[in-house]
C-alpha cells in the first residue's frame, strides 16, 4: 500500500519566493539575482537566484497559486529531493531558452514560472487524466491542459509580450523529460486526486 508524502519544498519554494519578494520591495539589490541574458557570464548566480524573484504582487500570486495545486500534487507522488531537484533544475534550464530565444539580452526575466512548467510537464506524463481546472474555469485532463499551455506559449514566442515564453516552453520540456524518466523506472506513485 503506497503512503502518501506529504509536501514539503512546494511550501519552501513559496515561502523562500515571498520571502524575497518582500525583500524586493525595500532594496535595488534585486537587479544583481534578476537573470540577464546579456550580463550572464559577469553574473553567472543569476541563473538559479532570479527564479526566487517576481515583476509584482500579481505575479507572484499566479506563481504560488500555481506552485501550490501543481506541486502538492506532483511532490505527493515523487521523493522530497526529485521534487526539489526538478524546480530548480526547470528554473535554471527554463532560463537558458530564455536566453535564446529573447529579443534583447538586455531584458532581464524574474520569475518562477520555468520551474513551475517543469512541474506542470512532469504532471502530465505521470498523471495525464488528472482533472484540472483550465485558467480555473474549464475542465480538462492534465494533458490536455499542458498542451494547451505549451501552445499558447509557443504562439507567444512570435508576438512580442512582457512573458518570457521561452522559459515556460523549455521548464516545461525538462518536465516532461523527468516524467518519462520516472514512468520508464517507477518512482512515481499515483495519488488519484482531483485539482
Amino acid at each position: 500500500m503506497w503512503a502518501e508524502r506529504q509536501p514539503k519544498w512546494t511550501y519552501v519554494f513559496i515561502a523562500a519566493s515571498t520571502i524575497v519578494y518582500l525583500l524586493q520591495q525595500g532594496t535595488r539589490l534585486w537587479v544583481y539575482l534578476a537573470f540577464t541574458p546579456a550580463l550572464a557570464a559577469r553574473y553567472p548566480w543569476t541563473i538559479v537566484t532570479s527564479i526566487f524573484l517576481h515583476v509584482d504582487f500579481s505575479h507572484l500570486l499566479f506563481n504560488m497559486f500555481a506552485l501550490f495545486l501543481f506541486g502538492t500534487a506532483l511532490e505527493r507522488g515523487i521523493s522530497h529531493r526529485l521534487f526539489a531537484s526538478l524546480f530548480i533544475l526547470s528554473g535554471v534550464v527554463g532560463n537558458v531558452g530564455y536566453y535564446f530565444t529573447v529579443g534583447s539580452p538586455l531584458v532581464p526575466v524574474l520569475g518562477a514560472s520555468g520551474a513551475i512548467y517543469g512541474v506542470i510537464g512532469a504532471l502530465a506524463v505521470l498523471e495525464p487524466f488528472r482533472l484540472v481546472y483550465f485558467y480555473g474555469m474549464v475542465p480538462l485532463p492534465m494533458i490536455a491542459a499542458a498542451a494547451l499551455w505549451a501552445l499558447a506559449d509557443v504562439t507567444g514566442l512570435f508576438i512580442p509580450s512582457q512573458v518570457a515564453h521561452g522559459v515556460h516552453l523549455v521548464g516545461m520540456l525538462v518536465g516532461v523529460a523527468a516524467g518519462l524518466y520516472l514512468r520508464r523506472v517507477g518512482g512515481y506513485s499515483y495519488a488519484g486526486y482531483f485539482m
